[in-house]
């Protein structure tokens, strides 16, 4: 098979590249994605995700001992189906703040400020609230408030704001700071990854090539020059050559590990590994990654247990509504633990719905839970191969907590937490912890964080802007070859990723096409609003 662009990796950016690079008949598209078509039911309804966890459509990775946990390892899970981590995740629709943008900017990424990624942001969104300065209608995404409102969540709101904060109705507009319900991505009820918004509707062009189960081995090279890329489908190797590029979107962990094993990556580490070096670049290093540490209540109110009842199941088909429609984090916000932050450093959930060990053990009785996320932890963690064979899982380190900055970040927002849930909005419906602290001193904070803290699933940066690839995504030292996920990202968003990734994806396109880059926009107030 041959194709003008070969994109490795069907996960959100990839789907949109698929879409944007397609519509010009002209041009031959590949994709190949490592897993299966996303036909299977679970995945279009939004309150079953955590059971698509360590699943067939998931790599279910695990992190390397986590010296900042007491040894403790992750669990990592990363959509391995058509519309990649889009397919799997909690569909929060978060782009994170402006000022992550233009930090990137001034970090040397020439054309990602915010006013300059606003438009692409836009391009993607049809946003069921309408258009205005920071919100595009008419685009693939739909962008939607949430359709199950449960009361619980009403309930932790009220408290947060009992507790001194504000209420936020758009945390992607002109102010991050605050609480409120987030927008999701979904339609009528129904997940919509970007398999859904991007690569369906173009599906039937005859110049798109959608390869499924199908594992690329490594990208072939003329010279240095990227020409295509050899996978195994089948029990069988093939070839799929690239006449223009190949661009990979495998995501923070599967870019990286196609690089290293097609011989750009560190030269120690590929060379012990008897890999022939091409170009030696710090790939895999520089991981990014937020941590969530959350508070667990029983209540006495009814909560998001046991709802995969035929009942709501016939609601969510007939009206698009009613519990099944949650994306079990239904709500959150971002604070700032100290006045002179330039932007918030914590991140809340808020979810009407236990939510324990990693969301790996279903919930047992009728609670809720919340707790803060830590935005722009300042520890790097890294990706590097285990082995030469293609598919071997990798070695992840996150290396959470093992700086005082990002441990201090995180006991102030679990402070903050604690604060909340003594507020009576939330004392009028408690029944008794779950889990929780002990107390409120550093060392009992600290033993809490060390035995509950998990991945909040927003890895990025092993192929960072500046280091492996350039402000248009072209790895250094090799031609025809562009990485376009979130591993580009030189430093991790202050929110959730998936959003960002689409961005990427958009730009991406207009990058490889040699398009003049969308208008930035023009803001009637500052991209990032001081704290008052």
């Amino acid at each position: 098979m041959n194709a003008d662009y070969v994109i490795v990796g069907a996960g959100s950016a990839g789907c949109v590249l698929a879409g944007r690079l397609s519509e010009d008949p002209g041009i031959r598209v590949a994709v190949v994605e490592a897993g299966a078509d996303d036909m299977r039911p679970e995945l279009r309804v939004p309150a079953l995700f955590p059971l698509l966890f360590r699943s067939g459509v998931d790599w279910d990775l695990l992190t390397e001992p986590e010296p900042g946990l007491r040894g403790r390892r992750l669990y990592v899970p990363r959509g391995r189906v058509v519309g990649g981590s889009s397919a799997i995740n909690a569909m929060i629709y978060i782009r994170g703040n402006p000022l992550d943008f233009d930090e990137w900017a001034d970090m040397g990424c020439t054309g990602w400020s915010f006013r300059e990624v606003l438009p692409y942001f836009k391009r993607s969104e049809d946003n069921e609230r309408g258009a205005d300065d920071y919100h595009g209608v008419g685009g693939p995404l739909p962008v939607s408030d949430g359709r199950s409102n449960h009361p619980l969540v009403d309930a932790m709101l009220e408290a947060a704001v009992q507790a001194g904060h504000e209420l936020n109705a758009d945390m992607n507009g002109e102010r991050q700071d605050g609480v409120g319900r987030f927008q999701v991505t979904q339609r009528d009820g129904y997940r919509c990854s970007a398999a859904d918004a991007f690569l369906r509707p173009a599906a039937t062009r005859p110049n798109l090539d959608v390869v499924p189960c199908a594992l690329v081995e490594r990208i072939l090279f003329e010279g240095n020059r990227a020409v295509g890329v050899q996978l195994v489908r089948n029990g069988s190797t093939e070839i799929i050559r690239a006449e223009r590029e190949v661009i990979l979107c495998a995501g923070t962990f599967g870019s990286s590990v196609l690089l290293m094993l097609s011989g750009i990556g560190p030269a120690d580490q590929l060379t012990s590994l008897g890999i022939e070096l091409l170009e030696d670049l710090p790939v895999g290093q520089g991981l990014q990654n937020h941590s969530l540490v959350l508070l667990n209540f029983l209540t006495t109110e009814n909560a998001l247990f046991g709802i995969n009842t035929p009942r709501n199941r016939d609601r969510l088909e007939r009206e698009g509504r009613g519990p099944l429609t949650s994306n079990i984090v239904e709500a959150g916000g971002f604070l700032r633990t100290a006045a002179h932050l330039p932007a918030p450093d914590v991140e809340f959930h808020f979810s009407p719905a236990l939510f324990m060990d990693e969301g790996l053990t279903p919930p047992h009785d009728f609670g809720y839970s919340f707790g803060p996320v830590v935005l722009r932890p300042t520890g790097r963690g890294s990706v590097t191969l285990r082995t030469a064979l293609p598919d071997s899982k990798p070695e992840v380190r996150f290396n959470f907590f093992r700086t005082d900055e990002d441990r201090g970040a995180m006991l102030a927002g679990v402070r903050l937490a604690l604060e909340i849930a003594k507020q009576p909005a939330l004392r009028a419906v408690e029944r008794a912890p779950a889990t929780a602290p002990s107390g409120d001193s550093d060392d009992e904070l600290s033993r809490f964080v060390e035995d509950v803290a998990q991945t909040v699933y927003h890895p990025t940066s092993t192929c960072a802007m500046g280091a492996v690839v350039d402000p248009e995504l072209r790895v250094y030292g090799v031609e025809g070859l562009r990485v376009a996920d979130a591993s580009i990202m030189p430093a991790v968003v202050r929110g959730n990723t998936n959003a960002a990734t689409i961005m990427i994806g958009e730009k991406a396109a207009d990058l490889i096409l040699g398009k003049k880059p969308l208008e930035p926009a023009v803001l009637a107030t500052p991209a990032v609003a001081p704290l008052d």
